[in-house]
């Protein structure tokens, strides 16, 4: 007597599933993909404005940043396979990133990962990588021969670094903070150089200045 034949009828339901499961995963991740490289760019092209002082096309490039973010966290929300991805994080460190320097250029609060509406660890990244664009904004303001918020931008860039520097969890829970650190100390180290000897030398020659008598026409 022959063995009875296995019965595969699940598969007529089964397989199709998986198909439209499929199907929707991968639309959402392309979506996904198209909005996360869009954000990188208009995170990019915001703190280029901010750098220009014109924060009004920054903020209109942060509006579309985040517009995108939000479109690109609902179609991924079904899928938190592709949602932890990778490259959405990656997205999201640089809106973090663009939302830290614009704070920082207009005197205003630094964001909170809610207010951006972006991971942890996106965030802490961020904000680590905003202290080289705050280096930018000093050394612009000392060659334009300013002195203006000079020390108040490293004051909030001290401040970024110790808060950061503070947690102490594993890299594989904060995006490798640490590697992020390492470059952010060097250049809070280089940046506090330079700006010192910047108000040394304006001290001397306001000094020189002083000492000077007054020229008199000929």
């Amino acid at each position: 007597m022959s063995a009875p034949r296995p019965d595969t009828s699940p598969l007529d339901d089964v397989i199709p599933r998986i198909v439209a499961n499929f199907t929707e995963k991968h639309a959402a991740r392309e979506l996904a993909l198209g909005a996360a490289r869009a954000i990188i760019r208009a995170s990019a092209t915001a703190i280029r404005a901010i750098h220009r002082r014109d924060f009004e096309a920054a903020r209109e490039r942060l509006a579309e940043a985040r517009r995108l973010n939000a479109e690109a966290m609902a179609a991924l929300a079904p899928h938190p396979d592709v949602y932890h991805a990778g490259f959405l994080h990656d997205a999201q460190k640089e809106l973090a990133e663009a939302e830290a320097v614009y704070a920082l250029a207009t005197g205003g609060p630094l964001p909170t990962p809610e207010g951006a509406n972006v991971e942890y660890a996106a965030y802490l990244n961020g904000l680590g990588e905003a202290i080289g664009e705050a280096r930018r904004m000093i050394l612009d303001r000392l060659r334009e021969g300013s002195y203006r918020g000079c020390e108040e931008l490293l004051a909030a860039m001290d401040d970024i670094y110790a808060a950061l520097a503070s947690i102490d969890v594993p890299d594989a829970l904060t995006g490798n903070l640490r590697r992020t650190l390492d470059t952010a100390r060097g250049i809070l180290e280089r940046t506090r150089g330079d700006l010192t000897m910047a108000i040394v030398q304006r001290r001397v020659a306001e000094a020189l200045r002083a000492e000077l008598p007054p020229s008199t026409a000929d």
